[in-house]
């Protein structure tokens, strides 16, 4: 693929994608139909995002862990579950159909959106954490089939933790952000050695990808606190509905 100075607007989709997918979800949303539109196979797109994620979830763990928040070794258990999990999901992406793919992508987009509208709002109950015991076993098991699917597309995942983390381990959003962005990176590690093997990465826009994906990480992880998000969840709604459609009939 030849360069193009268009691929230069991946850093502004990839900051916006990062800053969304460490305060809440859906950054993907944006950067694997931006990657599609650019021409790549869907199989393609979804491995070289995966790069993009992969530093940007590194660079929000040390951003949140330099303001001291860590659910260690909460999150590494979960990490390692997920990270099972993502070579099922990633091994069935590589083999997918790039038409089918972007059905799925498309019915997918609206779920999430779905889920964003009407879906449970944040509620922290006692306050308690529970990362032990019955609570932990019950989030490793599910974690595992987050792993899978984070493996095959990623997509809206952020947004299933942060209903999970809350209401079954009582997680702050803070801390159940954290976590969210450990988990991530560590399953993602699974997800990039299956498409890298079998030659779905387009590494040049991957860099590209990736230098606004991390800018957006490590400025969102440290600005993290409880804030209105009635904007970001309405642009998220405006433009993934266009692409989801765009993904649906083109």
């Amino acid at each position: 693929m030849d360069f193009s100075y268009e691929y230069l607007l991946l850093i502004p989709i990839g900051f916006v994608a990062g800053f969304l997918n460490t305060v809440a979800g859906g950054g993907t949303l944006l950067t694997l139909p931006a990657l599609i539109f650019f021409g790549l196979p869907a199989p393609v797109a979804n491995g070289t995002n995966r790069i993009a994620i992969l530093v940007q979830t590194f660079a929000a763990v040390r951003g949140f862990k330099s303001k001291g928040v860590s659910t260690y070794p909460f999150s590494l258990y979960l990490g390692i579950s997920a990270l099972l999990g993502s070579f099922i999901g990633a091994k069935l992406a590589v083999n997918i159909d790039g038409e089918l793919f972007n059905r799925i992508l498309s019915i997918i987009m609206i779920m999430v959106l779905l889920t964003m509208i009407f879906g449970p709002k944040k509620n922290y109950l006692d306050g308690f954490e529970k990362t032990t015991g019955k609570p932990l076993y019950v989030a490793v098991f599910l974690f595992f089939f987050l792993g899978i699917y984070g493996g095959f597309i990623n997509a809206g995942i952020g947004f299933l933790m942060l209903i999970i983390l809350p209401y079954l381990n009582g997680l702050s959003l803070l801390k159940s952000n954290a976590t969210k962005v450990f988990v991530v990176w560590v399953y993602t590690i699974g997800a990039v050695i299956v498409f890298a093997l079998e030659n779905k990465i387009n590494y040049t826009l991957a860099f590209i990808l990736t230098i606004g994906n991390a800018s957006g990480a490590w400025f969102a992880s440290r600005w993290s606190v409880k804030k209105d998000d009635t904007v970001i969840k309405w642009f998220l709604i405006i433009t993934v509905s266009s692409l989801a459609i765009k993904l649906w009939f083109f």
